[in-house]
């Protein structure tokens, strides 16, 4: 009995050998298990999606790089058209500190003018001799001081207008400006 189990083990183990070489083999050739098929799949959709998301980040990195640009060179724009306001204002500032100059210089003079024409008003009244010389006088002193009072208001009402349409003239080139860019942009 012993030898024909040995017998038979053996038989067995050649069997099993036989078998799991067999199974070995089979696996080799065997069309590829459903995991395996899966993962296949697996593997080139993720390659797909990364080439995708690749693409994706590249041309978002290009359009960024595109709205830094012009953002920068809207800055630039804006920063030179500010200059342009403040260099506007200065000059502005600067024609209407002299023209303010020439209106004190000017109203100094009237007033000097004044000072000496009272002065001589007061001397021929003091000269008078009789109450009719006196107030015919002081009408004609009357007239000529209230003619000279408007003279000298117009003249200097239209000095104050020429004043400032002088000195908001660098501000209003500005300010067409900025419509002009305003259409442009539109």
């Amino acid at each position: 009995k012993s030898a024909a189990k040995k017998v038979a083990a053996k038989k067995i183990t050649a069997k099993t050998v036989t078998l799991k070489t067999s199974i070995k083999a089979a696996a080799k050739k065997a069309p590829a298990s459903f995991k395996d098929t899966i993962m296949a799949k697996t593997q080139n959709i993720a390659g797909d999606f990364t080439a995708k998301i690749q693409d994706a980040v590249a041309e978002a990195q290009d359009r960024a790089k595109a709205a830094i640009e012009k953002g920068n060179e809207v800055a630039s724009e804006y920063g030179e058209f500010a200059k342009g306001n403040v260099e506007a204002l200065v000059e502005s500032t600067k024609i209407f500190a002299a023209g303010l100059q020439d209106l004190g210089k000017g109203y100094v003079a009237e007033g000097k003018t004044v000072l000496e024409t009272v002065t001589a008003d007061v001397k021929e009244l003091a000269a008078v001799k009789s109450p009719a010389d006196f107030f015919k006088l002081q009408g004609e002193i009357l007239r000529r001081n209230f003619d000279a009072a408007v003279a000298a208001g117009s003249k200097n009402s239209e000095k104050a207008v020429k004043l400032a349409n002088d000195a908001f003239a660098p501000i209003q080139d500005r300010v067409s400006l900025a419509i002009e860019k305003v259409k442009k942009a539109a």
